[in-house]
């Protein structure tokens, strides 16, 4: 199912949703013709799959940069040294994200467009709310004022980050992604954010 997914989550970076058809996916998978739509029986489902693959694969990111995945219950205070690691750690991730997971990102926000409309969609784009809960989380253990507001204002503030230097101006000004130069630019962005939030 994994191949399947993957397949998928390629062919709607490429091509954008339109892109996503069962055979479409049988092609790139090098599957014989038939397999998506024995495994995935709607466009829904394949949705779904390309929905749950993604999720799936950035929360294996943020496990492999230290970045929680899910509130463990107390958890001592993030100072200055914590939030400097925090940040990065979320730079070294949406380096990655614009890099080798360069497809992904791209799959992602052509997802996230095709909810706006087709509303059905929206349910099964959940793993941002994931997202909202961790940084949540961290917020409050990084005592800010407003953990709930301001977890979900940093996460949209991260995804704008990442959009601009994946499609917008930034992608022209910002630092090549890969170098060392592209991921102490975006520490410097994240850490100045969390100093806005925490006062830091």
């Amino acid at each position: 199912m994994a191949v399947l997914a993957d397949a998928a989550v390629e062919l709607v970076a490429a091509g954008g949703m339109r892109a996503l058809t069962h055979r479409a996916v049988d092609a790139r998978a090098g599957m014989p013709p038939g397999t998506t739509s024995a495994y995935l029986r709607t466009r829904q489902a394949l949705i779904e799959a390309v929905v749950q693959r993604l999720a799936d694969l950035d929360r294996e990111d943020l496990v492999a940069h230290d970045l929680p995945t899910a509130p463990a219950g107390p958890a001592p205070a993030l100072g200055p040294d914590g939030l400097d690691q925090l940040a990065a750690g979320v730079a070294e991730v949406l380096d990655r994200w614009l890099t080798v997971g360069r497809s992904r990102s791209l799959a992602r926000y052509a997802c996230l467009l095709e909810a706006t409309h087709r509303p059905e969609l929206r349910r099964i784009l959940h793993h941002g709310s994931v997202l909202r809960v961790q940084a949540r989380e961290l917020l409050a253990r990084a005592g800010a004022a407003d953990p709930v507001r301001q977890g979900d204002q940093f996460v949209a503030f991260v995804d704008g980050l990442l959009f601009d230097r994946l499609v917008g101006a930034g992608a022209l000004s910002a630092p090549p992604p890969g170098t060392p130069a592209s991921r102490d630019d975006l520490r410097a962005g994240v850490r100045t954010l969390l100093r806005a939030f925490t006062g830091a």
